[in-house]
């Protein structure tokens, strides 16, 4: 399963083979600097916004890669049933939004509010 972890000055989103293969993406990393904030939603499917772009989209059971809401994009990892670690990224990222269905929403939360500059908290 994917998980966020934080590398040096980068926050990374490691996947599994197979997730790689559905995101046609092999890593994601984008700065720690650009981290605004995070939190677990606990319904899937609500952290899933826009229009698909380039990976997989299977109904009702996931969606990997890259996601369009009009100049935004999201970068998604998710599996359907389950919680979704968010991470809201600023302008200087390649993304807007992280979504993963990490093993260990909680624990990566923990690890990554350490992170969210206080003006923002």
């Amino acid at each position: 399963m994917a998980r966020i972890v934080v590398q040096g000055s980068d926050i990374v989103v490691r996947m599994s083979w197979r997730e790689k293969f559905l995101a046609r993406r092999r890593e994601v990393r984008v700065p720690l600097s650009a981290l605004r904030r995070v939190y677990v939603q606990p319904d899937w499917w609500r952290a899933l916004r826009g229009r698909c772009g380039r990976g997989t989209w299977i109904p009702a059971r996931r969606c990997a890669g890259v996601r369009h809401l009009g100049k935004v994009k999201d970068f998604v990892v998710v599996r359907a049933g389950g919680p979704v670690l968010c991470v809201e990224l600023g302008a200087s990222a390649p993304f807007s939004r992280l979504a993963v269905s990490d093993p260990s929403p909680q624990e990566a939360l923990r690890s990554l509010e350490a992170h969210v500059p206080h003006s923002l908290a």
